[in-house]
């Protein structure tokens, strides 16, 4: 079925390794991840640690925000409980003051009826 062609028998296989070139290309391999790991990997991972700097810096900043707007937030509630308190004494103080002159209208109506 399959002839093989008097030419190709003598010749080398396709798929056998030819060593030197296999020596040559490891090597060459070998110098490229040399040269990656000293001059690539270094500024990759500068710019990773300023992205974490940057991220966790933000994140301090946001957090210290909070806490401020939660401060502030606490201090608006006391002025206003204390608004409200005032706010009360001084509708109280009215009511007393309201009713101390009914009474003496009263008191004044009732000497001029007399």
């Amino acid at each position: 079925m399959f002839q093989v062609l008097p030419a190709a028998a003598g010749a080398p296989s396709p798929l056998a390794v030819h060593l030197p070139e296999l020596i040559l290309g490891g090597t060459f391999f070998l110098i490229l991840v040399a040269l990656v790991t000293k001059f690539v990997v270094p500024k990759f991972e500068e710019a990773y640690a300023a992205r974490v700097a940057a991220i966790e810096g933000g994140m301090e900043d946001a957090e210290a925000a909070q806490k401020e707007a939660q401060a502030a937030l606490e201090q608006y509630k006391a002025q206003l409980a204390e608004a409200r308190h005032e706010a009360a004494a001084i509708r109280e103080e009215a009511r007393e003051q309201g009713a101390a002159i009914v009474v003496e209208m009263r008191e004044q109506a009732q000497a001029e009826s007399d």
